[in-house]
């Protein structure tokens, strides 16, 4: 396995764990500082992008409201069915968007979508990307060309 594709599977075993601490944060508003460690202690996070993995566990909670705010717009007819496993991978992917502009915003909605397919409800990739392709349009104006 060559570098690239060893970097790209360490950034996707952080964002699945990111996912998955962040999902714990919010319904049982343990400590971040209790969630990490329980992460790189237990949760094998130390074989991802554990760099990484920390940005997003303690960015996005601080955030978490304004990123809502961003991609809350573009989530017709289905507010009430927010799941807290959507509006993390919603956060991830927003917080993405607006602070990691050398990730394509293509990776993005895919990283998105293969959260979304792996631990959200049947359809619920098809929201996720209803939701972001709209959002990229708005944030990644110059990168989308549209």
């Amino acid at each position: 396995m060559n570098d690239k594709a060893r970097f790209i599977k360490k950034r996707k075993h952080a964002r699945d764990k990111a996912l998955q601490a962040l999902y714990q944060w919010q319904l049982s508003g343990e400590d971040l500082d209790w969630i990490r460690d329980h992460y790189v202690q237990e949760q094998g996070v130390a074989s991802g992008d554990e760099e990484y993995f920390l940005e997003l566990l303690y960015q996005i909670p601080p955030q978490a409201e304004a990123l809502d705010a961003r991609y809350r717009k573009y989530v017709t007819n289905f507010e009430d069915h927010l799941d807290p496993i959507e509006t993390n991978i919603l956060r991830i992917a927003t917080y993405e968007l607006e602070n990691h502009l050398e990730i394509p915003y293509k990776v993005v909605i895919n990283e998105a979508i293969n959260l979304a397919k792996t631990y959200g409800a049947d359809d619920s990739h098809k929201f996720v990307n209803g939701v972001l392709d709209p959002l990229c349009l708005e944030l990644r104006k110059t990168e989308t060309g549209r």
